[in-house]
């Protein structure tokens, strides 16, 4: 039996209405980018991954995408299932919008900033 109770640990108290998420960023701080998934595998991009850092395996302008990440709701995530194409909005990290990257070239060098 599942219960609809909004009292409790972990209860969500929504009140009516629309939330429209990062309304402060300007047209500048929005991207809207297609992701193609070219691998055999499922992939997860979480609300704030720098984008340029995802799994290789998925296409997308890695360069305009440098300093944002996916306009989705705080600990949300995305998945592209192989072959899976989508259009999704991204918004600019704030800050100085630099991020060292995680991710290394085929010949073991470090990528940082999404510049190889």
């Amino acid at each position: 039996m599942t219960s609809s109770s909004s009292e409790g640990p972990g209860a969500y108290r929504i009140l009516p209405g629309r939330i429209e998420l990062n309304a402060d960023r300007r047209d500048d701080e929005r991207v809207r980018l297609v992701f193609v998934n070219t691998g055999d595998r499922p992939i997860q991009i979480g609300s704030h991954l720098h984008l340029p850092d995802a799994n290789s395996a998925l296409e997308f302008d890695r360069v305009r995408a440098h300093g944002f990440r996916l306009d989705i709701p705080s600990g949300t995530s995305q998945r592209f299932e192989p072959g899976a194409s989508r259009e999704l909005d991204a918004v600019a990290l704030r800050g100085a919008r630099r991020v060292p990257g995680i991710q290394l070239k085929s010949d073991g060098q470090e990528v940082l900033d999404g510049v190889a």
